[in-house]
């Protein structure tokens, strides 16, 4: 193709498919308002009227977690393989929307655990599908920004989950006879069902089967996945099911990634207690419900700043550390005063953590970049694994006294081994970068680019080796 062409339809492509793709967004506000408005419900009467202590509330908490840990990975595995993915999590949004309306519905602590564990192995299929999805279509050098659009649904749903919970709280109590707490869960369950069956017909599938782009646009979409790791995004023709897991296991970069990413999720684990941080400043539910808001409006944008600023410099170890910088600032300011407006500034600092995350969800993809049955169950084992820490995060905001200090005090710790391990890993992909620039065949053990370049390229293990060597981590 004439590069001049190619520059036209290559720019047509990515507006086409980031419109709709930003789909992804609001169906994970949808993913996280479902699993969170917890959080809101409980001061407006859930816990009185469920009759639930501290730790059987943490328990309806933690226990979604369960359920999505133990999903994920087959999901995963299972969304790799589909020729439409799309479909597929069209419907499965629709069906953990409607389990989420029975939320509304729940009379005891028992049913209620029980609707929340089906949530979570439902949704399971949501998070790790679209990053699964998004790598599919977006170069190494993309991918962060789009990430960070996508997360933007995750930070926007804090914010609108305290808004919607303020609007439904305050003036839907006794509506129909019914408790104000009950209808935000069927509301909100009633929109998320409303946006699964539009989503099934907007997202895209696969580059080179999806429906609405031209076969021009789908010829550059598979050449430039192709192009950014020095061989085509496609599985071998005899690798079997299990084939990506068994790869998985065998990388001792995932674990390095699990254990990291799990310290980072027990230290962002504040989020499903924000309206009930926010309510320590001593203000009524309603206020508190509205100033929650703002500090995610906040991290939004910070997050989408540090996403493209990390993109652009090809680097991700900083910009994933310096959000948690901040974010710990913000927790000693919460540990050390008592000033209204300090531990406000600090519930801004403490939010705008999340833009790191953001990055190291694309540092996942980008250093598993190869077969794709790989990348999958790497997102997916990572992910999962990662929500051992929302089960513990969810028993670390019990610790009241004194403003929370003691909870402060250990996801202050848990950002600090967040710290160690992102460095380590670091250390390795720099250790693996050197090799590439070596020569050694250890690359092709490490991340079977060469090798299955080779196969699809129909040449030798020894040329797809120097193919494949234009690759480099990013660190």
């Amino acid at each position: 193709m004439d590069p001049e062409r190619r520059k036209q339809v290559e720019k047509k492509l990515k507006l086409k498919l980031d419109l709709r793709c930003s789909i992804f967004v609001m169906m994970y506000i949808m993913n996280y308002l479902d699993r969170n408005n917890l959080g809101a419900a409980r001061l407006k009467g859930l816990e009185a009227d469920l009759n639930l202590d501290n730790n059987q509330y943490a328990t309806c908490l933690s226990i979604l977690y369960v359920g999505y840990i133990l999903m994920q990975i087959p999901s995963n595995m299972i969304i790799n393989k589909i020729a439409r993915p799309s479909w597929y999590i069209g419907i499965v949004m629709l069906i953990w929307g409607m389990i989420s309306t029975l939320s509304g519905s729940v009379t005891s602590f028992g049913g209620m655990v029980a609707i929340r564990f089906c949530i979570g192995f439902v949704e399971a299929a949501f998070l790790p599908g679209a990053l699964l999805i998004l790598s599919k279509w977006y170069t190494r050098r993309e991918l962060t920004k789009r990430n960070a659009i996508l997360f933007c649904g995750n930070l926007i749903s804090n914010a609108f989950s305290s808004l919607v919970g303020a609007g439904v709280l305050s003036n839907m109590e006794g509506t129909l006879g019914h408790r104000a707490w009950r209808w935000l869960f069927w509301i909100e369950g009633a929109a998320t069902m409303f946006i699964a069956l539009c989503a099934i017909f907007i997202l895209p599938d696969l580059p080179h089967n999806t429906r609405g782009f031209t076969e021009e646009e789908g010829a550059v979409a598979v050449l430039r996945m192709t192009e950014d790791v020095g061989e085509a995004d496609v599985d071998s023709e005899t690798m079997g099911a299990f084939a990506g897991l068994v790869m998985a296991v065998k990388d001792v970069k995932i674990y390095v990634m699990m254990l990291t990413f799990t310290a980072y999720v027990v230290g962002l684990s504040f989020n499903a207690f924000f309206p009930t941080l926010t309510g320590t400043l001593g203000f009524a539910y309603v206020p508190t419900l509205l100033m929650s808001a703002p500090p995610w409006v906040f991290a939004c944008i910070i997050s989408l700043f540090n996403a493209w600023h990390a993109d652009y410099c090809e680097e991700r170890f900083w910009h994933i550390v310096g959000p948690i910088i901040g974010g710990i600032v913000g927790f000693v300011i919460s540990m050390s005063t008592e000033n209204v407006a300090a531990r406000y500034v600090a519930l801004f600092l403490q939010a705008s953590a999340y833009a790191g995350f953001i990055v190291f969800y694309s540092w996942i993809s980008s250093s598993f970049p190869r077969p794709p049955a790989k990348r999958a169950v790497a997102i997916a084992m990572i992910n999962a694994f990662s929500q051992l820490g929302n089960i513990a995060g969810s028993y670390v905001w019990n610790m009241k006294d004194n403003g929370y200090r003691k909870s402060y005090g250990l996801v202050t710790a848990m950002f600090g081994v967040t710290i160690f391990g992102c460095y380590v890993f670091k250390v390795i992909l720099q250790r693996l970068n050197k090799q590439i620039d070596e020569g050694e065949t250890a690359w092709v053990t490490s991340g079977d680019v060469a090798e299955q370049t080779a196969k699809t390229e129909g040449v030798s293990v020894e040329e797809g080796t120097k193919m494949a060597r234009g690759f480099r981590y990013l660190v």
